[in-house]
Formats: C-alpha cells, structure tokens, sequence
C-alpha cells in the first residue's frame, strides 16, 4: 500500500514539473489522506464489524480518502502501520492506542513532520493529540456498576460477593471504567454489605486471559459469588463461560460494555445482567469530522469539551453512554446498531417477550 502511494506521488510530482517547468510548487497536488489505526480485533468485535464501517462511510460521505488498519494487539506493528502512513502521506492520523507509551511515540513523529493526530476512543496519556474522541468513560463504568447493584437489588441480595474483573492496565479508559463502578460499589463495601473478593486486571483486554483470571476468582471465592463487575463484554461472556460450566449462570449478576451481538442475546438469556450502548457510529462521524477540519487546517467548533492527558487539556468530544438490560435492549436494534435477526436467532420467544 504505501509502495503503490509513494510510486504514484512519484509520477504525480514528476509530472507536475514538467507542466510547471520545474516548479515546485504543490498547487494541483493531493490534499493526502486520512490514516485510522484501529487497536485489534479480539478483545471486541466492535473495532471490525462497527468503528471500521462508520469510519468509512463518513469519509466517502465527505469524499476524503482514508486508509484504515489493525494493529492486531501488537504496538510493533503499531509503529510500522503509522511510520507507513506518514511516509505514504498521511495528513491526519487517528489513533486508538494500545498502550499510551506506544501511541506518544507515534504522536511525536507525527508532530515533527507537521501530521496531526487525534486520539479515538482512548486517551494517550502525556501525547499530542489535537483532539480526543470518546465517552464519559467514567459515566460508562458508573452505568456499569448502577446495573449490577440493580440486578442484585432485584435479586434481593443486600449482602453480596463480588469481583472486578477489570480491563487492560495500559488502557486509560479501563481505570476511568474501573473508577466509575467503584465509585457506585465502594459505599456499598466500606459499609460492610457487599464483599470485594478479588480485583483483577487483564492483560491487553485477552478474553482467553480473561477467563482464566475468573476461574481463579471463582475458585477463590469457594464458588460463591453473587457479581462479576467486568469492563466488557468479552470479559464478562468469558466469565459467563466459567459460570456456565459451573451450574452458575444467570444465578450471578454479570456487566458488559459495547452492545455486540452476543453481549445482547446474554442480557436476554439473563447470562450479562447488563451492559453499556455507545453510539459508535456518532464517536466515528465527530472524529472524521474533526479529521476533516484539520485536513482543511480549521478549528472544529464540536469540540466543546476538554480532558487533561497529563501534560495539556486536550479538546475533547465526549459521547453519552446508555444502559442496556432486558427492558430496552430493543433500543440499540431500533437505533440501528444492531439487527434483529442477529440477536433474534435462535431466541425468538424472549425477543418477543422483551418487545423486541
């Protein structure tokens, strides 16, 4: 891909000198591209079957060219996939980082050879970014543990075991998440009502890890628990899977984040007592449309808010989370997140029960 950019520029270059007389000015050249690096594609389905597609179609809506690749976990091919976009004359690039060491490197020679860069999703601490798109992460984990002190309120469980089966320690938004749900539960334990049997980060969000960590919470709980507080669905369907092999499912409060296929039809099982929606294809039209201004070199009005990534205030877009549990799973199909035939399959009777 960037052989087949530079070879083209190449000839473009070569051909505007000879029309200009050897002039080198830019004038008729390209305006450049847009460069997107997405995080992987195992820790959430949402970087593939989601933040991709809304990405691209608000830049073909805008007729800006964008080239979108996956790091696939690993920051080494972080690097190369960004060092290729700037050498095939990336303009802008948009980063969800893996870890905020990895991405600041990025931002820094980004910023030497005058690209600007925004932060998706994640923040990098102590970068560069022009701007940062995202949600009140800390709005997304106090959703999360609201639902679980729901589901166990319901269950009528005012003494309760539990665990935090947290996210990536190199993802500044799983301490936001985590930040939020023990902002809801931590009373709730200091009293005395609840027990935090074990609190647990996992590695790079791997739902393989994931679900080995749980089983050793499990095991450490005696097999009694009464809620598994993880940060997303991937971890949280990994936790049901121990549950399930256990005789434990549906019979222990469980969140998510993301809204995926999956994580709905578990809010319908009772499998996740529930889950977290965010409006991806809003997150991905405000960052191309930020993107956009700074291709133009214009400063976007969106921006209204701000976030501090420990060496500036970071002009910011912060989307508004929305709880999902059975009564309004029916909102994300109606939104157009997800179809109905996907969730559906296989589970028509509780779609219909749950007016979906």
């Amino acid at each position: 891909m960037s052989k087949r950019r530079l070879a083209i520029s190449a000839l473009v270059a070569s051909f505007a000198l000879i029309l200009t007389g050897c002039s080198s000015s830019d004038e008729g050249s390209s305006d450049g591209f847009v460069g997107v690096i997405l995080p992987d594609a195992a820790s959430s389905a949402r970087w593939e079957t989601a933040d991709r597609g809304f990405l691209q179609a608000a830049f073909d809506a805008a007729g800006v060219e964008v080239d979108i690749q996956n790091a696939n976990g690993d920051a080494a091919a972080f690097q190369t996939i960004a060092d290729g976009m700037l050498s095939a004359g990336a303009k802008v690039l948009i980063l969800v980082n893996l870890d905020s060491e990895s991405a600041k490197a990025v931002q820094d020679k980004a910023a030497e050879q005058g690209v600007p860069t925004i932060d998706y999703d994640r923040l990098t601490l102590n970068g560069s970014a022009s701007y940062y798109v995202s949600f009140d992460n800390e709005a997304v984990g106090r959703l999360q543990g609201e639902g679980i002190k729901a589901c166990l309120d319901g269950a009528g469980k005012t003494k309760a075991r539990l665990v935090y089966l947290n996210g990536s320690p190199t993802d500044n938004n799983a301490t936001l998440f985590k930040a939020g749900y023990d902002s809801v539960l931590r009373p709730s334990i200091d009293a005395g009502d609840y027990t935090l049997v074990d609190d647990q980060a996992v590695p790079d969000w791997d739902n393989v890890k994931g679900g080995t960590i749980f089983e050793q919470q499990l095991s450490k709980a005696g097999g009694k628990l009464d809620a598994v507080v993880s940060a997303n669905e991937g971890l949280g369907l990994a936790a049901v899977a121990v549950l399930k092999k256990n005789g434990l499912n549906g019979k222990v409060c469980v969140s998510g984040q993301d809204a995926t296929v999956d994580g709905l039809r578990a809010i319908l099982t009772g499998d996740l007592s529930n889950t977290v929606y965010k409006a991806i294809k809003a997150e991905a039209e405000a960052a191309a449309e930020l993107a956009i201004a700074l291709l133009k070199g214009e400063t976007a009005s969106t921006a209204t808010g701000s976030v501090n990534n420990g060496v500036t205030d970071v002009p910011s877009v912060l989307l508004v989370p929305v709880s999902i549990t059975k009564a309004n799973v029916a909102d994300v199909i109606a939104d157009g997140f997800q179809t109905r035939e996907a969730v559906c399959e296989g589970i028509e009777d509780l779609c219909t029960a749950n007016g979906i």
